[in-house]
């Protein structure tokens, strides 16, 4: 047998293999051989109820659930009534029982027949609602970023640990079986010795205007929408996607799509947390009510590994066809195309690639096999956070202006009051969480 066939058969064995461990951590049943059915047939056995908090990216969370094994949607929490209505009758008309639909978060805690929440919301709500829902002794998956804050990330983690529950984050990537597939062949050396990592985001998002201050419509609660946010006026251009760009809200891009790029790139340079970050950039596209940057390049330095995050919103940059992330290494480089990965020599010629699947559903159905079976999910909380405050970091030395000098043994910026004050928020009154 020739080396090149040793290296094929190499190469199918370990996707074999890995493909297989994501089914098992999955569940998922179709076109599965029998002896893999057999070893899930088990973690299938508990039903699990469950609800889901926020039905906008959360109608793709009902969509899994749907067509998981013995999963019932107990409830379904929507603060528009609109959505809360079309959302209950999407279940319906898939057969199943309707479930209970509520505005307020926290009766769906109060039953003790829920399992796991699935958290869908905007990111202010993401660990205040991970923390109560620990606290009910509920199993939790919360969508990326998992918290809009770095303060809130530590509250998160801690909740987790304190009621033993499985916290699973929705970076999916983490379960894609190529995507997991490329970090092994890093990690075997595949391009040799690997010191950077590059993530690329491009868009073309129109201006969201100046809104005007207004009374919220009548099919939405507002004050729960705010939840524990400080309360501010309803504005026309804020609901349902522009909160994204209000530092009160969200976390920008950084916090939408970076987390994306730089939670793999971390994963596959084995890193952990940054000694100085840098974020250099602004709203260069319109002049209107967004504050986060459209336009900018995020840097993070590990002593001897580096990874940029590069942004351009508003502008996408056609013909480029830069990869989302890249990792260079001493022998060639290997990118992640979304959701595979390709792997190029030093001559920038393809050597090998392979173009993946992704989807919601695998990574949905890791985070209730480990419900069932007690095992660690693929983006355990701790884990997640640590990419996510990677955004925070880069969102404080923006907001800042300056370079920061982090700390990896006490997690916490150096000789920098000022923008340690960003590291946290304040709440209204009644809704701080404690874990």
């Amino acid at each position: 047998m020739t080396q090149s066939s040793n290296k094929a058969d190499s190469s199918l064995n370990r996707r074999a293999f890995l493909q297989a461990g994501t089914v098992i951590g999955a569940g998922l049943l179709t076109s599965t051989p029998a002896h893999i059915l057999r070893a899930t047939e088990g973690a299938n056995e508990k039903k699990l109820v469950v609800g889901v908090m926020g039905l906008s990216r959360g109608l793709g969370h009902v969509a899994a659930l749907l067509n998981s094994p013995n999963v019932e949607i107990g409830y379904l929490c929507e603060v528009d009534a609109n959505r809360l209505d079309a959302g209950i009758k999407r279940v319906v008309d898939k057969g199943a029982k309707a479930p209970t639909g509520v505005t307020d978060f926290r009766k769906m805690l109060d039953d003790k027949a829920v399992d796991a929440v699935f958290i869908a919301t905007c990111n202010h709500w993401h660990s205040p609602a991970t923390v109560l829902a620990c606290s009910a002794g509920k199993h939790v998956y919360v969508e990326k970023p998992g918290s809009h804050n770095a303060a809130e990330g530590e509250m998160s983690v801690a909740a987790a640990r304190k009621h033993k529950r499985v916290v699973q984050m929705g970076n999916q990537r983490r379960t894609w079986p190529a995507i997991r597939e490329a970090i092994e062949r890093l990690r075997e050396g595949v391009i040799g010795k690997v010191t950077t990592a590059r993530c690329y985001y491009s868009g073309l998002r129109p201006s969201i205007g100046r809104g005007k201050v207004v009374m919220p419509p009548a099919n939405l609660n507002f004050d729960l929408w705010q939840g524990p946010a400080p309360e501010r006026a309803y504005k026309d251009n804020l609901i349902p996607y522009n909160w994204h760009w209000h530092w009160h809200y969200g976390g920008g891009e950084m916090a939408n799509n970076g987390i994306h790029g730089l939670d793999v790139a971390r994963w596959g340079l084995g890193v952990d947390y940054p000694t100085k970050v840098t974020f250099l950039g602004g709203r260069y596209a319109f002049d209107d009510d967004q504050e986060t940057p459209d336009t900018g390049v995020a840097t993070y330095h590990f002593g001897d590994k580096i990874i940029t995050w590069d942004v351009s919103s508003c502008q996408p940059r056609r013909g480029e066809n830069l990869p989302f992330i890249a990792f260079y290494g001493d022998k060639g480089i290997l990118q992640i195309t979304d959701p595979g990965y390709r792997i190029l020599g030093m001559d920038g010629k393809e050597i090998e690639k392979n173009a993946g699947e992704g989807g919601d559903a695998a990574h949905f159905a890791n985070f209730l096999s480990c419900i069932r079976t007690g095992e660690k999910p693929n983006s355990e909380i701790e884990e997640g956070q640590k990419s996510t405050l990677l955004c925070h970091l880069a969102n404080i030395s923006y907001r800042s202006g300056r370079l920061l000098n982090f700390d990896p043994a006490t997690r916490k910026i150096l000789n920098d009051p000022d923008a340690m004050r960003l590291w946290g928020r304040e709440y209204r009154p009644g809704w701080e969480p404690k874990v």
